[in-house]
C-alpha cells in the first residue's frame, strides 16, 4: 500500500533508525519530512497533509500529545482525511502493556522491528477501512469517526508514565501563590472556575482571583474530579457546571463563557463533541 508520513522526533539518531525500519518494513510508505520538535510536526502536517503521523511523545516545547492536538483543530475539514495516529515512546514495558491493552498503536524507542511490523499492519489495515468509509460515508461523519479515535489514543497516551496521582484522594485545596510569588492561598476546588497552562506556570482561575501553580496541567488533572472538570482544549480545564453559554464563532469554533468570568475559551475540535446539543 502507498502511502506518506511524517515523522516528528527530537533525536536525530532514532529519527535516522525509524525511518530506516519503515523502509524495510514499508518500502512504499513516502516519508514527507522528519522533523525535531512539536511546532514543526503541527506547520509541516498541516502543510504537506500526510496520511500517516509518527509523534514522539516527549519532545521541547510542545509534545506530541499537544502537537496532535493543535494538528486535529487545524486539519482542514472536508480536505484529505486526518491521517492515522503513531505514538512513539520510550516509556516502560509497563506503560506499554498500557498501550498493547488500548490496541494502541506506538514505537517503542529504540525501534524494534518486530512490533514496527505490527503498528504497520494495523496502520495500513485502518488506511484501507478509512478509503472505503470516504466511498459511503460523508465527510462530516468520517471526520467524528477519526476525531473519537484521536480522542481515544491521546487518553491512552496521556495515562502511562504520568507522575499524576491516579488513584489518590481527589483535591480539595489547591496551595498557589498570588500573581506577586509572595504569598501561598489555600484555594478550594470548589472555588475555581478553570485552569489554564501558560509557560512554566498554570493559571488558577476563580470568579474574581487568579493564581498561579508550577504542576503541569497533565499531573494535575488525575486529582481532580473528570465528572466536574472538563479538559476542552490542550491548555484548558474548566468546572463543568461553570459554563452558562456555547456560542459558535464565525469560523465554527466553539467558545464557551463561564459564569463570574468576563473571557470566552476555545474549545478544541478533538473536544467539541461534549457540547453537542441533546
Amino acid at each position: 500500500m502507498k502511502a506518506t508520513a511524517l515523522i516528528a522526533e527530537d533525536e536525530p539518531l532514532l529519527a535516522q533508525a525509524l525511518r530506516a525500519e519503515l523502509r524495510a518494513a514499508w518500502p512504499e510508505l513516502e516519508v514527507l519530512a522528519t522533523v525535531g520538535d512539536g511546532r514543526s510536526a503541527v506547520r509541516e502536517a498541516l502543510d504537506q497533509m500526510p496520511q500517516v503521523l509518527f509523534l514522539d511523545i516527549r519532545m521541547p516545547g510542545l509534545d506530541g500529545l499537544g502537537a496532535a492536538m493543535e494538528i486535529a483543530d487545524g486539519w482542514p475539514e472536508g480536505d484529505a482525511p486526518m491521517p492515522q495516529l503513531v505514538f512513539v515512546t520510550a516509556y516502560d514495558e509497563y506503560a506499554v502493556q498500557a498501550f498493547d491493552a488500548q490496541a494502541i498503536d506506538y514505537v517503542r524507542k529504540p525501534v524494534q522491528p518486530e512490533r514496527l511490523r505490527k503498528t504497520v499492519a494495523r496502520v495500513q489495515q485502518a488506511l484501507a477501512a478509512q478509503q472505503q468509509a470516504a466511498v459511503r460515508a460523508p465527510a462530516p461523519e468520517l471526520l467524528e469517526q477519526t476525531l473519537g479515535e484521536w480522542r481515544r489514543l491521546i487518553g491512552a497516551a496521556s495515562a502511562p508514565g504520568s507522575s499524576g496521582a491516579s488513584g489518590a484522594p481527589l483535591l480539595k485545596f489547591i496551595a498557589a501563590s498570588d500573581a506577586g510569588g509572595t504569598t501561598v492561598h489555600m484555594v478550594p476546588v470548589q472555588d475555581v472556575l478553570y485552569f489554564e497552562a501558560a509557560d512554566k506556570y498554570v493559571r488558577v482561575l476563580t470568579a474574581d482571583r487568579e493564581f498561579l501553580i508550577r504542576t503541569p496541567l497533565k499531573q494535575l488533572l488525575p486529582q481532580l474530579d473528570p465528572h466536574t472538570f472538563w479538559q476542552v482544549h490542550r491548555a484548558v480545564v474548566v468546572r463543568s457546571d461553570a459554563i452558562e453559554q456555547v456560542q459558535r464563532d464565525d469560523s465554527g469554533k466553539l467558545l464557551l463563557r463561564l459564569r463570574g468570568r468576563p473571557e470566552k475559551i476555545v474549545v478544541s475540535r478533538l473536544y467539541a463533541h461534549l457540547f453537542r446539543a441533546m
